[in-house]
């Protein structure tokens, strides 16, 4: 089977998207200064709206999700503390360990639902006052979740831990990443999530189709401790207002059109259910995000991905029965289309139910 298309159907990540036309000559229009000097202005008017758009008295223009959301925690916690986080979530399995490189912070991880924590999760974890114990300081969340399929936090559950953590003197953070994605996908607009949280770190290079670049709202004060914490962690960028112009292009152009990534998930995960051999985990697709496992008796994770990648479909391999696929600006529905005929094809070859398929040129995806 060989591909119509002539770049792979890249389905490993939305962080694999490429800027758009509109988003290059914005860029290359950019009015810039040096950032270090705080004298940007494209990343002043970037850290302005989003800080506007999340209901914050500030922002931070930094490199990285990662590094937004471990400045996050430096921010909020002294060396020995404890974090509170869930399980599978991206600061605890997908950074690196640097709450504890970069803060000198445990964590202390708890199994939610598919990412999912509510009040009742966290009841007794909080460390108690005394010299042989960590103190719990920090609660972090992440919406949507990614090891979780996507999958949207609940507002309820946000507004019922935040206020327990306040009750109990502990700082808050979201890792919104992808919070954007939750906001179109129910309707509620992102500053009614932020609300609940100290902090909010949401990034510009995933859906949102930047090509790089993640901002930390919060308090103006914190927000100014976090600048002296990007230097320490070497994210003081210069003439960076070509990449804050990006992030403005997206922040305009790309928001709503993050429904057409979420119908495109829903395409493929369907295709997924119906094919014999693969099972989605999580069973439901919220946004943009697929988790899927395959059958061991039809092949392992990476020889389904090996046999899309010889037919020009690239899956994510996140485990040895399992993929990740995630839909973006750069997959329309021919793509999916297209990645799902694959699917099929691949699992019954390997499990020995079918033979080669070709593609017919007046095939259509």
């Amino acid at each position: 089977m060989q591909s119509p298309f002539a770049d792979p159907v890249d389905l490993r990540s939305d962080t694999v998207t490429k800027p758009t036309p509109g988003m290059r000559e914005a860029m290359a229009r950019a009015e810039v200064g040096d950032d270090v000097y705080d004298e940007d202005p494209t990343v002043h008017r970037l850290q302005e709206r989003i800080a506007e758009m999340l209901g914050k008295e500030a922002a931070l223009f930094v490199p990285s999700g990662t590094m937004s959301n471990q400045i996050a925690v430096r921010v909020h916690t002294r060396p020995g503390d404890e974090v509170l986080l869930e399980a599978n979530c991206h600061i605890y399995n997908y950074e690196a360990g640097a709450p504890a490189v970069l803060s000198h912070v445990m964590c202390r991880p708890i199994p939610g639902r598919y990412g999912v924590l509510d009040v009742d999760d966290l009841d007794g974890m909080i460390r108690p006052p005394g010299e042989h114990y960590a103190q719990t300081r920090l609660v972090c969340l992440e919406n949507t979740h990614n090891r979780g399929g996507g999958r949207i936090f609940p507002l309820e559950n946000i507004e019922r831990i935040c206020k327990w953590a306040k009750e109990h003197g502990l700082r808050t953070h979201l890792d919104g990443a992808r919070l954007f994605n939750a906001c179109v996908a129910t309707g509620i607009p992102p500053q009614r999530y932020a609300e609940h949280f100290d902090t909010v770190s949401v990034c510009f290079s995933k859906g949102l189709g930047a090509p790089v670049g993640s901002a930390l709202c919060g308090p103006r004060e914190l927000i100014q401790q976090a600048r002296r914490i990007r230097k320490v962690f070497g994210g003081g960028m210069r003439q960076a207002g070509v990449i804050a112009a990006a992030a403005l292009y997206a922040l305009e152009h790309h928001i709503d059109r993050l429904a057409e990534d979420h119908a495109n998930a829903q395409l493929l995960a369907q295709a997924i259910r119906e094919i014999d051999g693969l099972q989605l985990d999580p069973p439901e697709v919220h946004t943009n995000i697929i988790w899927f496992h395959v059958r061991p008796t039809v092949a392992s994770a990476t020889q389904v991905a090996q046999a899309a990648k010889e037919r020009g479909v690239l899956l994510g391999v996140a485990g040895p029965q399992t993929l990740r696929a995630c839909t973006h600006l750069d997959v329309d529905r021919a793509r999916v289309e297209y990645a799902a005929h694959v699917l099929r094809a691949v699992v019954a070859e390997l499990s020995g139910r079918g033979t080669p398929v070709e593609l017919r040129h007046d095939e259509t995806w």
